[in-house]
């Protein structure tokens, strides 16, 4: 009798054209194993529970992008199929209430619209036909509606914002006005358009734009999508979340919540006017009496802790479940009966799946290690994705007391049999004022305690971040396992998930505090580990982690045989006029360059150049808007000057981050490349 593991094993194998790799054929971790996973996302437990839809990213590397597909699984693991195969993308699937079919997004009539397939059989059906692209769909409880959004100019509606378009792409000119900030964000340059909410019948019909004339957007950008608003429990009206605030938006984070009927007949009603911090996530428990959601308490603070606030509904009081858990929940869902909410939260270098007593507000732990995401309930167990730092995302179930964990997908089974990686571990110090620091170390492959090492150091970024146990498609310590360095890395002071005061310690100290927890973290690592060579170390950042290469440049210069700066500032004071979210430096260097300029000097890179004597490779993207090229420039000016040893890599297609796949190609091989040349480099020496 086949065992059912097994099966699964070599259904997910055939299904996504891969093949356990024959005795022996195996190679070292690389950035080709790394894009060859396939990414499980947007997991979609069916009414019933016994089912679970999600979207699978397949890598095309001739078409330089990624492609997605719906796949069904069973939950209890068997049974799994994929559900569509179009070649444009699919994804955003949602159930219908009746659990006989899925509402998901397409891209297969040449623009984004929402679709629909049955359960048993047959061929997609187009059920909106909207003149602009669709995104972030929801449907009602009683499936009698759909809700996405559309970017549309405020009071205009889908068809004459495209016919405004239209006229705009047939003008010669093209200069803009600009008289509110945001000009541009993230990667974008605005248009003066606006992500709205709009709600249609299921069975296809005009579109009512609930946000009408507001100068605001749903979901959040460039981050949020639709968990950010929702349906009410009588289908009547639609609750979400946005940031209403005029010209101050480049400088609040006043996200508040708004109920609109879904006819659109009457404007948004705020709901949460008194707090002036983040507002979002609304949830409703499943008898409909509760709203759940998540607040932060501090203005201006993007990351501040999150706290679950449960509102009887509709007007009657409102509670703080979590106010005394020192912990920032991201996503969260009720029980069947509505007594327990689970959460996850970034936890002590995991992200850990929690369940909080909804009566007495008590927390316990119920998946602790690894990363895990999009929590839901199936029958009596709870649904998750899980990730670690040698595993993409696969779905599990759990009781919930914890117990009995089963695997539900082994989508990257074959591939990561096929790569080599390195074993991890975590371990703690004593960081900055002898306070506890995490880091964790992940070994070279094929490790041998007799050789000797070199330490890649990698510097995450945020800085309220953390280089937790989790797979990540871009800063993946297992891409320097494979090449045979160590990776060593700090979750220093300013990071998430040790409590909010080790994250806001960063305030108004970002060279101090972490700098301090990096040398004590590298020397701890060194002392402790006697295979790791202290004399070949290099050191390697993105964003706040390559501001701290910059940092480190000049305050540190004589430890590492290079560096490697990825989308760093150079300049805090001039940083702070070319980026776009103002908030963010307001808040961590205590106000604006004019009114407190001490606080932008400080600690301040651009200030120590004359320091520099370490050979740096510096890399940016031409669509980085948060941290401009013009920093990763003038870092390469400085460099060039000094007759320093640099390099720089430029992209003029990327924005903060490096997406496009053969680009990711590109710049582990140049990384990889630097830094093996310094190391190599001393060694001969």
């Amino acid at each position: 009798m086949c065992n059912r593991r097994v099966v699964l094993l070599l259904a997910v194998l055939g299904m996504v054209g891969l093949a356990l790799p024959c005795r022996g054929e195996t190679h070292p971790f690389s950035i080709h194993d790394m894009l060859a996973m396939v990414q499980l996302s947007d997991p979609q437990v069916s009414p019933d529970g016994s089912l679970v839809v999600f979207t699978l990213r397949k890598t095309d590397l001739e078409a330089d992008k990624g492609r997605t597909d719906l796949w069904l699984v069973c939950t209890d693991g068997t049974n799994l199929r994929r559900l569509t195969s179009h070649p444009e993308a699919d994804s955003n699937p949602r159930w219908a209430p009746d659990g006989s079919s899925i509402f998901f997004l397409s891209g297969r009539s040449d623009s984004s619209q929402v679709w629909r397939i049955k359960l048993d059989g047959g061929e997609a059906e187009q059920v909106t036909e909207q003149p602009l692209d669709v995104a972030n769909l929801i449907v009602s409880p009683d499936g009698k509606h759909i809700a996405f959004t559309m970017e549309v100019f405020p009071g205009s509606s889908p068809a004459e914002t495209k016919e405004k378009l239209d006229e705009i792409a047939e003008k010669k000119t093209s200069g803009r006005i600009y008289e509110t900030i945001f000009v541009r964000h993230w990667d974008t340059w605005k248009d003066g358009r606006r992500s709205h909410l709009f709600v249609t019948p299921a069975a296809g019909g005009d579109a009512a734009d609930v946000m009408k004339a507001m100068d605001a957007d749903t979901p959040s950008k460039p981050f949020g999508g639709p968990e950010e608003f929702t349906f009410t429990p009588d289908s009547d009206g639609v609750v979400f979340s946005a940031r209403d605030v005029g010209p101050e938006e480049a400088f609040s984070t006043d996200f508040d919540l708004y109920y609109a009927p879904i006819d659109g007949s009457e404007p948004p009603k705020c709901l949460t006017k008194e707090n002036q911090a983040w507002d979002t996530s609304p949830l409703f428990s499943p008898d409909g009496r509760t709203l759940a959601y998540l607040a932060m308490a501090r203005p201006g603070y993007e990351s501040d802790r999150f706290r679950i606030i449960l509102w009887s509904w509709p007007g009657g009081r409102r509670r703080g479940l979590t106010e005394n858990w020192d912990r920032s929940p991201s996503s969260i869902c009720f029980s069947a009966d509505g007594k327990t909410i689970y959460a996850t939260a970034t936890n002590l270098g995991q992200e850990s799946l929690f369940a909080i007593d909804v009566k007495t507000a008590k927390v316990r732990t119920v998946v602790k290690q690894g990363r895990a995401s999009s929590p839901s309930m199936a029958g009596g167990r709870v649904v998750y994705g899980l990730s670690n730092l040698r595993s993409p995302v696969e779905l599990y179930s759990v009781k919930p007391d914890g117990s009995d964990v089963q695997q539900i997908t082994q989508v990257n089974a074959g591939k990561i049999a096929a790569a080599r990686m390195g074993d991890y571990e975590q371990f703690t110090f004593e960081g900055w004022n002898d306070q506890t620091v995490y880091c964790y170390v992940v070994k070279p492959v094929d490790f041998d305690s007799k050789k000797k090492y070199p330490v890649a150091f990698l510097i995450h970024g945020g800085p309220q971040g953390s280089f937790g146990n989790s797979f990540h498609y871009r800063w993946n310590p297992q891409a320097y396992a494979g090449a045979g360095y160590t990776a060593v890395m700090v979750d220093f002071h300013g990071s998430t998930g040790y409590g909010q005061a080790f994250c806001d310690s960063i305030r108004g100290d970002w060279g101090g505090k972490p700098l301090e927890d990096l040398k004590k973290g590298l020397a701890a690592a060194l002392n402790r580990y006697p295979w790791m060579d202290g004399e070949k170390v290099v050191a390697l950042g993105a964003s706040f982690g390559g501001y701290m290469i910059n940092w480190i440049a000049g305050n540190w210069p004589d430890r590492f045989l290079c560096l490697v700066n990825h989308d760093g500032n150079l300049d805090e004071r001039m940083a702070y006029f070319d980026t776009e979210e103002l908030w963010f430096p307001e808040w961590d260097h205590v106000g604006t360059p004019w009114t407190n300029p001490a606080g932008y000097e400080k600690h301040n890179p651009v200030n120590f150049v004359k320091n520099w004597k370490t050979p740096m490779l510096v890399i940016h993207g031409a669509l980085d808007f948060r941290v401009v090229d013009t920093q990763g420039l003038a870092t390469f000016n400085a460099l060039q000057r000094l007759g320093i040893p640099g390099k720089l890599l430029y992209f003029p297609d990327e924005n903060h981050w490096v997406l496009k796949p053969n680009n990711s190609i590109l710049w582990h091989e140049t990384v990889l490349g630097w830094l093996d040349y310094w190391v190599k480099k001393a060694q001969s020496q």
